[in-house]
């Protein structure tokens, strides 16, 4: 989300960028008080999640968030959005880019009577999945039976061919189909389909079968990936991690990224890497600064040296 908000920065839009409390505070501790200072025409807000104060510590318990936000998280947005408007220091808001599982944002959107566009970041074969979730409750597929129906064909999903049942996202092993995270996900997939246009994180010759399917349903899809690649020239690479990978054979690499919410304690963080270093593989591994519990990761000296003579 933030590399897209960059980019559109980046050819002259005005941001506000806009997390909730709890992933702001995780921001600023990963990134520091000046990353979110912003600059005259990039500004970062907040809104409430609708949960008590969390440790930064601490990952959110996924089923809870995902309910409070979708009960809690309409009304401070709306009010976010009537300051904004209200303010003469920014501009009035035309437009709302929203990740695609914060649909409550379509219905401020609607509310002002401006666009509203949902930012699908996963692949397009997963939202393609989501859509389907009604579809395996009427099927019986949910309630899920065994994992034994893991590797069953799903051959009544149109133009998506080869496919199985645990090609689907993982919430489909759910027990109940008011199953918190199966309901949400399902959900929030098809109130994207109320938006005023998506846009996903890919491109049209990966996906092209799946894109083409979502396009029968909601044709005002943008195809904007990999984002990464189009924002090269945001960022510089000051580990010269491009040009070690260029030097390694295809497939030879381990790639490691715990993405941007989850923790661990200093335990773990050591056991794993100690895991990637005796697998004796070449890897990349991204490590966040707040990734360890209570404070910075830091690799102790004995396995750094056993790491540099594995990549060698």
């Amino acid at each position: 989300m933030m590399l897209l908000a960059k980019l559109l920065h980046s050819r002259g839009f005005f941001i506000t960028f806009v997390n909730t409390e709890f992933n702001h505070r995780r921001l600023v501790w990963s990134k520091g008080p000046d990353f979110v200072k912003g600059l005259p025409d990039f500004q970062f807000e907040t809104i409430p999640e609708g949960l008590p104060s969390s440790d930064r510590n601490e990952t959110q318990d996924l089923r809870v968030l995902c309910d409070s936000k979708r009960k809690h998280c309409l009304a401070p947005f709306v009010e976010l959005l009537a300051k904004l408007n209200s303010s003469p220091q920014v501009p009035i808001v035309t437009c709302i880019i929203s990740d695609g599982l914060m649909s409550f944002a379509i219905k401020a959107a609607e509310q002002l009577g401006i666009p509203e566009v949902q930012f699908w970041t996963a692949s397009a074969c997963s939202f393609m999945g989501y859509l389907h979730f009604s579809e395996l409750v009427k099927r019986g597929i949910i309630p899920f039976q065994s994992e034994t129906f893991l590797n069953e064909p799903i051959d009544w999903a149109p133009r998506i061919s080869n496919i199985r049942l645990r090609d689907f996202p993982s919430f489909v092993q759910a027990n109940d189909p008011n199953d918190i995270l199966f309901d949400y996900f399902g959900s929030e997939a098809q109130n994207c389909l109320k938006a005023s246009a998506i846009i996903f994180n890919t491109f049209e010759e990966f996906e092209h079968e799946v894109l083409d399917a979502i396009a029968t349903k909601f044709p005002r899809i943008y195809t904007i990936g990999p984002l990464h690649l189009l924002a090269r020239h945001l960022h510089a690479d000051p580990s010269n991690c491009i040009e070690w990978l260029n030097k390694r054979e295809p497939n030879s690499i381990v790639y490691v990224n715990y993405g941007s919410i989850t923790v661990m304690s200093a335990k773990h963080l050591k056991e794993f890497a100690w895991g990637l270093a005796n697998s004796k593989h070449p890897f990349l591994w991204i490590v966040r600064l707040d990734v360890e519990m209570g404070d910075s990761a830091i690799l102790d000296l004995e396995l750094l040296k056993e790491i540099k003579e594995t990549l060698q």
